[in-house]
C-alpha cells in the first residue's frame, strides 16, 4: 500500500511540474507595409529571432505581413512593433525610427524615398 502512495505521489508530482513548465504562447500577425524584398525579410528575422520571448517569426514581403509567435510572459505585441520599428520598417501603429529607417539599403526605402527597385 505504501509503494502505491510513493507511486501516486511521484506520478502527481511530476505531472504538476509538466504543467508548471507550459508558457503563454501567442502568435500575432502585424501589418509591415514597408517591407520590400528579401533582404527586408531577412534583416527583420534576424533582428527578431534574437529578442527574449520570441518563438518564431515569418516576414510575408509579398503580403506584407510579419507573423510573429512569442512567449506572453516575456514581451507583448507593443514591443514587438517596436522592435520592428527599431529595425527600420512601420509594423501596423508603429511609424519607423527615422535614423533606422535612413541606414536601410536603397532597395528597402518607400519607392517614394527612391526604394522599392532592384
Amino acid at each position: 500500500m505504501k509503494k502505491i502512495q510513493i507511486l501516486l505521489a511521484l506520478v502527481f508530482g511530476i505531472t504538476m511540474a509538466t504543467y508548471a513548465q507550459v508558457k503563454p504562447v501567442m502568435t500575432a500577425v502585424i501589418k509591415t507595409p514597408t517591407v520590400q524584398c528579401d533582404e527586408c525579410k531577412k534583416r527583420i528575422e534576424n533582428y527578431m529571432s534574437h529578442e527574449a520571448g520570441i518563438q518564431k517569426i515569418n516576414v510575408d514581403f509579398k503580403k506584407k505581413t510579419t507573423t510573429v509567435t512569442y512567449l506572453t510572459d516575456r514581451t507583448n505585441i507593443e514591443n514587438i512593433k517596436a522592435m520592428i520599428a527599431n529595425v527600420g520598417y512601420d509594423a501596423d501603429d508603429v511609424t519607423a525610427e527615422p535614423d533606422a529607417y535612413k541606414r536601410l539599403p536603397t532597395c528597402c526605402k518607400k519607392p517614394e524615398d527612391g526604394g522599392g527597385k532592384h
